[in-house]
């Protein structure tokens, strides 16, 4: 009987069947599309009882850097070609993608399955299992337990076949099952010295102050030495935000927005964000396990990569994450709000008995045909609120930020004010007006009084006096300065604070916002109703 030739997928160029990873692996599992019904097939084996309907595994443990499943699409090209050479028919195909073979941990889901097909007899369809091929038996198994696993699921019924790339391997003869272990533990053995290799390898590299990287690291060119200026400037704000307070999810979010990409091209979680910002990398340091490599002298190992940061804000930023975790790094306490206004708002609706409902309101979503995105509004009833009081978000937001803006720049300016006009200016003119005078003296003959002896003596004594007011004057001017300054650059700080900043500030100066009700009917927004409450400077 002449068998038809059924299409591959495989053939043609690279790429021309492959979209993304995961609808390539999709199509590499499951029945081939043009092998024929469980009935047909069923009438073919009639028709031709020595046709072995077979399974094929691929499996790799790395999908590399560009992530297109070419690893299994290879293998199962191979094997598909393999088939067609002994007439064989692949009737399914079970494919673990970027999956150890070799690590406890790692379960592969379809390995299990073919172990369960196996056992059974047939595929999911109904489809009988006369063999099974893999690319290599490596694929299919790199530990004893799995290797006697698999051998009793191929045994538990008779004359299968088997290939791999030894060719066709009959898996019941004799002493095969030890064949098999003794593989096993060498292919064991020669990964544990790839992996020891690796590790000794890495070090030295480390040592020597090389990139070690696998990846592009996030800041930094393919090269892993030259910055990527756009990368590198989000992280420099990112560092120092956090370290003026901004929490990981903000910058996460913030990273998002951006539409940066990790170097494999997955979008940020606030995991992968906590790597890069805690990556002594930035400052030019190396680490391997936690702990930075040190030379002879016990100093950190610079490397010849383009530093992002300095080692003290490296130092600050991890501290910072750390202290925020109890040490894990992970977030701690509290919540990260979504709107600026959430807790901090109250309700000042009064109730039937006289008194003030005061409960925390809550930042909601708007409706979609609103012209606003959010607005607050207290509890319901039955969460121990009186859903009175709604308020519209952005403008609650602008309305308060300008006050707490306006709160600050008060509190600049009266800083400024608490540092008094210089005092000593007049001593610093008698003590300059009197070193003249002691060189006009000095100068005039006619001035028997003044002789070198007393001039020498008296000279010093007055420059020190000059030198120490006028360093006096300096340091004053300074502080004045600064408090000035402070005044003025408070709009353009408030703009570039994170929502967690801006909270923070506004907690430092108000103990709340009390939001009266606007009362029946869609009014007019009022910010009068709005009652902030003010911190003592003893609170």
């Amino acid at each position: 009987m002449r068998y038809v030739r059924f299409s591959s997928p495989f053939s043609g160029p690279r790429g021309t069947t492959v979209g993304k990873r995961e609808e390539v692996v999709s199509k590499l599992r499951g029945v081939p599309k043009e092998v024929p019904s469980v009935e047909e097939v069923r009438a073919m084996l009639a028709a031709d009882p020595n046709l072995k309907c077979v399974v094929c595994y691929a499996r790799i443990s790395f999908d590399g850097r560009v992530k297109d499943a070419h690893g299994i699409e290879d293998q199962h090209r191979d094997m598909a070609n393999n088939a067609e050479r002994f007439g064989w028919l692949v009737v399914y195909r079970y494919t673990d993608n970027d999956k150890s073979a070799s690590k406890e941990t790692v379960v592969r889901d379809d390995f299990e399955q073919l172990l369960n097909d196996l056992a059974v007899g047939t595929t999911p369809e109904g489809y009988p299992i006369h063999g099974v091929m893999a690319a290599n038996d490596d694929r299919l198994y790199r530990r004893p337990s799995d290797w006697e696993r698999y051998l009793k699921a191929f045994t538990a019924q008779e004359d299968r076949v088997y290939h791999d790339s030894n060719g066709v391997q009959d898996l019941y003869a004799e002493g095969f099952e030890i064949k098999g272990l003794v593989g096993v533990a060498m292919s064991l053995s020669e990964t544990r010295k790839k992996q020891r290799r690796s590790r000794n390898s890495h070090r030295s590299r480390a040592i020597r102050g090389q990139a070690v990287a696998a990846w592009r690291p996030f800041g930094w060119e393919d090269d892993k030495v030259t910055l990527r200026p756009k990368e590198a400037n989000a992280i420099r704000k990112a560092v120092h935000d956090v370290i003026a307070g901004a929490s990981i999810s903000e910058i996460t979010r913030q990273w998002k927005e951006a539409e940066f990409i990790t170097s494999r091209g997955n979008p940020f979680q606030y995991q992968t964000v906590k790597q890069v910002l805690m990556n002594a990398r930035l400052c030019g340091y190396r680490e391997i396990k936690g702990e930075l490599v040190r030379d002879g002298d016990d100093q950190p190992i610079v490397g010849e990569w383009e530093s992002i940061i300095t080692p003290k804000q490296w130092f600050a930023v991890t501290a910072k994450i750390r202290e925020r975790g109890g040490g894990t790094g992970m977030p701690r306490g509290g919540l990260v709000h979504k709107y600026l206004l959430t807790g901090i708002l109250r309700c000042g609706h009064v109730l039937e008995d006289g008194s003030v409902c005061n409960n925390k309101m809550i930042g909601i979503k708007a409706n979609d045909w609103l012209k606003y995105q959010h607005a607050y509004m207290c509890k319901k009833t039955v969460d121990g609120g009186c859903n009175k009081t709604y308020k519209r978000g952005d403008k609650t937001d602008d309305a308060i930020e300008k006050l707490v803006i306006r709160k600050l720049k008060k509190d600049a300016a009266s800083k400024a004010q608490d540092v008094p006009d210089w005092d000593k200016a007049e001593a610093l003119e008698r003590a300059i007006k009197s070193r003249k005078e002691l060189e006009r003296r000095w100068h005039d003959d006619e001035d028997t009084d003044i002789d070198d002896e007393m001039f020498f003596r008296n000279l010093p004594v007055l420059e020190r006096r000059i030198k120490e007011l006028r360093a006096d004057e300096a340091k004053h001017e300074a502080l004045k300065a600064e408090a000035e300054e402070a005044q003025e650059d408070i709009d353009k700080s408030w703009k570039s604070k994170t929502l967690t900043q801006k909270r923070d500030a506004i907690k430092k100066v108000m103990s709340a916002v009390v939001a009266l009700p606007g009362g029946k009917g869609n009014k007019t927004f009022d910010p009068e109703l709005l009652k902030p409450v003010w911190r003592t400077s003893g609170e």
